[in-house]
């Protein structure tokens, strides 16, 4: 998956610093990055090869291994100009760009980057926030509120009968391969319980028996995904969500399609079910 880059290892203990020479710096517009390929591996650029108008303040993100990265503050002023030969493109593009440790790096930063555009302002008093010197938090200097970064719990649950697996496709997305059941946890909800609702509310089949698998950190949409196989319980018919579901089938194991991408939760799961026969 996307997040597992070892022997790297990703570190994100906060720290107040200025960038080197050599550290990474993501240029972000909207959903795209500022960056260039070569020889088939995605490069974004270093601090040296910027062109920094004054009073723009770069904001430590984390490092993996030696490597540290950067980002422009969205509280400064001025404008941070990306070399030539780097091009703006979209964020979806490090589900398949190499190596994986740099399409973590800037998922995870476009995450980052995302909430600290959110967290400009308190949202209790309206006054414009100041970063912590200490931790990686925004700071009212009014009221004193903390904001933390928002991150969402999500369960994706794979839902067994014998040698069927219900798989589902979401309306108006492009892709087009089959995926699992997923959701928001709620207020007040424990995963397990999120795992019988959304089951439940797209599909109306009911479940037994679940079992936590693995979680995923999921920078592009800034959740935290709890993956859970569980099983049928009762009358396998199928009444789909017509709002949110474009198909919801039990798919047999021996029609089920390799994965074409090895970085997502729900792709691992799907790949283990196939191939545990």
């Amino acid at each position: 998956m996307i997040h597992e880059i070892e022997p790297r290892k990703f570190c994100t203990d906060y720290v107040n610093c200025t960038p080197g020479p050599d550290d990474t710096v993501f240029v972000f517009d909207g959903n795209a990055v500022f960056c260039r390929m070569e020889d088939g591996n995605v490069i974004f650029p270093s601090y040296r090869e910027l062109s920094i108008t004054e009073g723009i303040k770069l904001q430590y993100l984390f490092s993996i291994d030696s490597e540290v990265f950067f980002s422009p503050d969205v509280r400064s002023p001025g404008k941070v100009c990306a070399p030539d030969g780097y091009e703006l493109q979209e964020i979806s593009m490090f589900r398949v760009s190499e190596p994986l440790y740099k399409a973590f790096a800037a998922v995870t930063a476009h995450s980052l980057f995302e909430w600290y555009e959110q967290s400009r302002f308190c949202g209790r008093c309206g006054e414009e926030t100041a970063h912590s010197p200490d931790e990686r938090s925004c700071i009212c200097p009014s009221c004193g509120l903390i904001m933390y970064p928002k991150i969402s719990p999500v369960v994706i649950v794979g839902v067994m009968n014998g040698e069927h697996l219900l798989v589902t496709r979401y309306k108006n997305r492009p892709q087009r391969r089959y995926a699992l059941v997923a959701g928001f946890a709620e207020i007040g909800e424990s995963l397990e319980d999120t795992v019988r609702r959304e089951v439940f509310e797209e599909t109306g089949v009911r479940v037994k028996n679940i079992r936590y698998y693995k979680s995923q950190p999921w920078g592009f949409t800034s959740t935290l995904l709890s993956g859970f196989f569980c099983d049928l319980d009762g009358d396998p018919e199928i009444t789909m969500d017509e709002n949110e579901l474009a198909e919801a089938v039990w798919l047999h194991r021996d029609d089920i399609l390799p994965p074409d991408s090895n970085i997502a939760l729900t792709a691992e799961m799907i790949e283990k079910f196939r191939s545990s026969a």
